[in-house]
């Protein structure tokens, strides 16, 4: 089997499916493998945890933007951003376990994901047994922190931007964002205070542009929050990186 083939798992499909409690661990999948989530999925839930799946880093950080997870099982090379960036970027405001997926020949990228903050880690092909005595192992010593209530909005001085609704409003009348615009603002709000690089939000977007397509797009949005875009408070420039949303 290649490193990268799912794992082999004899799932008994007549067997029925466990009654899953609602304090059962809830996992989320970062993984580009479809067919790999699906198979660990229908694994896991048999060996009772909850899961959620995300194909990538973004689709991700929206999870995590409304829901709680006992841990994370975090690929390392995905399509775009990297699990080991993730893991950074997730480390500066989360403690929630993370255990991630290497093949046999990333020793580097499994150093680089334990110095960034990761629990454990696994490398490719692996026995299903193995990740579930591991899973486990992780969250008997990590216990579930209580739950918190995710913000609903965010203040950019006159403005506030629903994150529910993904609709910006300046003192209650909604303001007219392109599907773009609010596309890279929601990216920008989901990171609040964490720069993001043009090349990230490119791909969040999905803009098949380059990265001064990022720039016109930042460049529009000023103009309908900032009361200066040529001096912004909300929407800032982090020489070097990217762009950053810094809320009230």
């Amino acid at each position: 089997m290649a490193a990268n083939d799912p794992p082999e798992l004899a799932l008994d499909e007549a067997a029925p499916r466990p009654l899953l409690e609602d304090d059962a661990p809830h996992l989320l999948i970062v993984d580009d493998d479809e067919r790999l989530r699906s198979v660990l999925r229908r694994y896991l839930v048999r060996n009772g945890f909850r899961i959620t799946e995300a194909q990538d880093t973004a689709a991700a950080r929206t999870k995590l933007q409304s829901l709680s997870f006992d841990l994370i099982i975090l690929d390392v090379m995905m399509p775009g951003e990297s699990g080991v960036s993730f893991l950074t970027d997730l480390r500066r405001s989360s403690r929630v376990p993370v255990l991630m997926l290497t093949a046999m020949s990333e020793a580097a990228d499994r150093i680089a994901g334990l110095e960034q903050g990761a629990d454990d880690y696994l490398s490719k092909p692996f026995e299903p047994r193995e990740l579930v005595l591991r899973l486990r192992n992780i969250l008997s010593r990590n216990p579930a922190p209580p739950a918190v209530e995710p913000a609903t909005t965010l203040g950019l001085g006159d403005c506030q931007l629903d994150l529910v609704r993904e609709e910006l409003f300046r003192k209650g009348v909604i303001v007219h964002l392109t599907a773009g615009e609010t596309t890279l603002l929601m990216a920008l709000a989901k990171c609040a205070g964490q720069p993001l690089s043009r090349d990230a939000l490119n791909a969040y977007g999905r803009f098949n542009g380059t990265e001064r397509t990022v720039d016109v797009q930042i460049t529009r949005l000023r103009r309908k929050i900032e009361r200066d875009p040529k001096f912004p408070r909300y929407l800032q420039t982090v020489r070097g990186t990217g762009y950053m949303l810094k809320p009230d």
